[in-house]
């Protein structure tokens, strides 16, 4: 598996190498007021992608920081002081960690 991830990674590495090779076209990015900006093509994609990527972020960003203030707001869960719990019978034990939803799956070892 993790050949196939390697390859795969190769594979994107190579193919935007060869876009870069074959985009080094100079171009003419048109601002307003006149002001204009010439850089090579792919250096310009690759700003462009940029640019989304950190608009993306930071639309995101109000939600996340109103999901952490409601964190740190919301009261601490009360500490539960009861007796630990009995022994479970042999026949209903269970082989490694569980959760409310049985063993865990899928079982670590087979990893």
């Amino acid at each position: 598996m993790r050949i196939l991830a390697w390859l795969i990674r190769g594979f994107l590495f190579f193919t935007l190498f060869a876009f870069a090779l074959n985009n080094q076209q100079p171009v003419t990015v048109h601002w307003f007021f006149g002001a204009e900006w010439r850089a090579p093509m792919v250096i310009v994609v690759l700003a462009a992608f940029a640019a989304g990527c950190a608009i993306g972020v930071l639309a995101m960003a109000p939600g996340r920081w109103r999901r952490w203030l409601a964190m740190r707001r919301a009261p601490a869960p009360a500490a539960v002081t009861s007796a630990p719990p009995a022994a479970a019978p042999a026949a209903t034990a269970r082989s490694g960690p569980s959760t409310d939803f049985g063993p865990e799956f899928p079982p670590r070892e087979a990893l």
